[in-house]
């Protein structure tokens, strides 16, 4: 069952890639967040292919887990995640950042299409999510709170207070991922506002902190299936590659927000199919 799991994220990654430079390549000269997008795409395959409890057709279900992408510029990977498991049709990907589409270029709460929350202004959703794991347990609903930020996202204040009030309220019904690319717009993450040791950091602030390799799905899946050890808010740092998949991408600080031409597009397809022959 195991091995059926691990192949079934591995080849939605790879399908998500394909939808999603497809979805660049039609935005046009309006551009697409590609390096970001890139960088969490298997994280991404793993929560919405076997770890999220939700319900398509019923999507305001109460107990439904919740998953707020707080690096809100990573709507490749989110709505192609989406449309992976029937939240969103083939059609309505198509329209990505036309005019009237619902799909922008930043995510719009629409929990109709399994959208819980409108991102933009980044370092807010941590508060949100903890807002929400914070009112499950008040009535004592056993749905878990998920937030997905980015490292350069962690220069926000608000994300500390947010760490410290989880601890502080024993929400072991929170889990953060940080998509840990060590690009942010302006350049390395590093050189920008160094972190430091964010493991240390984090778990002087009270969370149980796990680190992983971010484009390994079975690595990713066993860590967000480990029990939780007693009342602490869970977070996992996840070392990824900003545009993790297309050669010219990977690692390239150009690509956090930029447009595909025809070429670069065939380019990226052959690689990533190729990769599926494989």
């Amino acid at each position: 069952m195991k091995c059926e799991l691990i192949n079934k994220f591995t080849v939605m990654a790879k399908s998500m890639r394909l939808n999603a430079l497809k979805m660049a390549l039609n935005a046009g000269n309006i551009g697409a967040h590609l390096g970001g997008g890139f960088s969490c795409i298997e994280i991404f395959a793993v929560m919405y292919g076997g770890i999220m409890n939700f319900n398509i057709s019923d999507p305001m279900w109460d107990e439904r887990d919740r998953f707020l992408v707080s690096k809100a510029h990573c709507v490749l990977a989110y709505y192609t995640a989406l449309y992976e498991v029937g939240f969103i049709s083939l059609e309505e990907l198509e329209t990505f950042e036309s005019n009237g589409s619902f799909l922008a270029g930043h995510p719009m709460r629409n929990l109709k299409y399994g959208i819980e929350y409108s991102g933009g202004s980044l370092g807010l959703a941590l508060s949100v999510g903890v807002g929400m794991a914070w009112d499950a347990k008040q009535k004592k609903r056993k749905n878990r709170v998920f937030v997905l930020l980015g490292d350069g996202e962690c220069d926000e204040g608000s994300n500390w207070e947010a760490f410290m009030s989880a601890s502080q309220f024993c929400l072991d019904n929170l889990i953060v991922i940080i998509d840990k690319n060590n690009l942010q717009y302006d350049g390395l993450t590093s050189e920008i506002m160094n972190l430091g040791n964010l493991s240390q950091k984090l778990m002087s602030f009270g969370w149980e902190v796990f680190e992983v390799n971010g484009h390994n799905v079975q690595a990713i899946y066993e860590i967000l299936t480990l029990p939780i050890q007693g009342s602490k808010p869970r977070v996992i740092i996840a070392d990824t590659i900003k545009g993790k998949g297309v050669s010219f991408m990977e690692g390239n600080r150009e690509w956090h927000h930029k447009t595909l031409n025809q070429v670069q597009f065939e380019t990226a397809i052959s690689e990533i199919e190729r990769e599926i022959i494989e």
